[in-house]
């Protein structure tokens, strides 16, 4: 997979933007988004939810996420390890055994994941409820 940076956006990080700076959200040039997109993906949000109890092999990951392609679960894991959520451990075993664990910054993010999904959980049939209301059509 072939990943095109945005123009300007290493420049503009070495360039001014401080680590303990704020991004703007609003900005589109602003990698704060590239960052929402990733927090934003279902895989990377079970994912880290997952891995929250400790390292987990790649077939214990995709039994527990059920239908998921092993191409797909390997490219968010991949892109997980990239932005620093998760590693990567190869043991050197006959079979090689892999296991992905999250990152102090993965940790990080289990609060504010944790808080959605208890929204989620929370609020879901009341979601579905309105969905079918609305698909039914006029009252």
């Amino acid at each position: 997979m072939v990943t095109i940076a945005q123009p300007g956006l290493a420049e503009r990080l070495r360039a001014g933007q401080r680590q303990d700076e704020r991004g703007n959200l609003f900005d589109a040039d602003c990698p704060t988004r590239l960052i929402l997109d990733r927090i934003g993906d279902k895989w990377t949000v079970l994912l880290v939810i997952l891995l929250s109890e400790g390292p987990m092999r790649f077939t214990e990951l995709r039994t527990h996420l059920g239908r998921v392609a092993p191409k797909v679960l390997t490219q968010s894991l991949r892109r997980m390890e990239r932005d620093g959520l998760v590693t990567r451990e190869v043991f050197a075993e006959v079979p090689p055994r892999v296991e992905y664990e999250l990152t102090e910054l993965g940790r990080d993010l289990l609060a504010p994941i944790d808080a959605v999904r208890l929204w989620a959980e929370e609020h879901a049939a009341r979601i579905v409820a309105n969905r079918e209301r609305h698909d039914s059509g006029p009252a």
